[in-house]
């Protein structure tokens, strides 16, 4: 058969191909570009961006785990004008979708970064609702429906750009969460952001994290983040991008397969920083192997046979 069409929409945001990068495990894209090539991306989506330059939390940072990895960066970044001078011009020479991912401790900073990317070369928002309201006594805006829809509806009347929501695990109704901020103007979800863990040290008797609690992330994560993906892809009417714990092309059919319109690449890029372009090329032999013609004809097919997944 003929090469088959890997064209993903999220949104009125159209790729080349349903595979991104999740967003902290790719740097800003320049990282990996002696690495493998970034025309071939479907998107790139870059390290999380604040208002002001962010130092982070005290390291240790990062612990390996059984199948995974803890982080506890803490959006340490240059903050957003200095990616738009230093960092965005750089990629502009890449023909790949730049998706920036936002985060804010209040609903201002949320609407000032949004309207702050409005007429740039971005070409999505992606929000972070895993972030502390300090207004609201430090609850993390995605947890609530109410407060989620809230963020959502200031980034989407501040800017014209596609709204994608990445979604926290670390709550009791993932769907609840997704309806609400899909009704609040969301273009797209992602999911899932990364589970509350922990490490101790055993000799020191102390949690490894300088900040005790880390992100979890990587294989292990995998087998929830498909489940969430199958639940959530059936509530709402908006595309998913489905992650947690994608190495391997096999990974990425699954989470197509439970209803996801494009998946991303987190800490597999630590792995194999070749991982991405190796994904998207075994889903193109896997279609002309299974003579599939469009990608998009796999999205959700393990549920649209008639099983009840909801």
């Amino acid at each position: 058969m003929t090469r088959p069409d890997l064209t993903t929409h999220i949104g009125p945001l159209t790729l080349k191909n349903p595979v991104m990068t999740a967003s902290g495990t790719f740097g800003y894209g320049l990282e990996f570009a002696p690495l493998l090539d970034l025309h071939a991306l479907g998107a790139v989506v870059v390290k999380g961006l604040t208002l002001a330059p962010r130092r982070g939390n005290p390291p240790p940072r990062v612990v390996e785990t059984a199948s995974g990895l803890l982080n506890a960066i803490g959006l340490e970044n240059p903050g957003v004008e200095s990616f738009l001078k230093e960092i965005l011009p750089q990629l502009e020479k890449y023909a790949v979708p730049v998706i920036v991912n936002i985060s804010g401790n209040t609903l201002d900073e949320y609407a000032l970064l949004a309207a702050r990317l409005n007429d740039t070369a971005v070409s999505a928002v992606e929000v972070n609702i895993s972030c502390p309201n300090v207004k609201q006594g430090g609850l993390v805006f995605g947890t609530v429906p109410e407060q989620a829809a809230e963020v959502v509806a200031a980034v989407r009347a501040n800017t014209s750009l596609p709204v994608i929501v990445k979604l926290s695990p670390n709550v009791t109704d993932i769907v609840g969460i997704a309806r609400s901020v899909a009704a609040a103007g969301a273009d797209a979800l992602s999911l899932i952001n990364t589970l509350l863990g922990m490490a101790i040290d055993i000799k020191r008797r102390r949690p490894v994290l300088g900040n005790v609690f880390g992100g979890l992330s990587g294989p292990a994560v995998k087998p929830v983040a498909i489940r969430m993906v199958w639940q959530v892809s059936q509530a709402v009417d908006i595309p998913v991008i489905g992650m947690g714990g994608i190495v391997s092309t096999e990974d990425a059919l699954e989470f197509i397969m439970a209803g996801a319109t494009a998946v991303a690449v987190g800490t597999g890029n630590f792995i194999n920083p070749q991982a991405t372009v190796e994904i998207i090329k075994g889903l193109e032999e896997y279609c002309i192997k299974e003579n599939i013609a469009k990608i998009d004809d796999l999205v959700g097919i393990a549920w649209k046979d008639g099983q009840n997944g909801k």
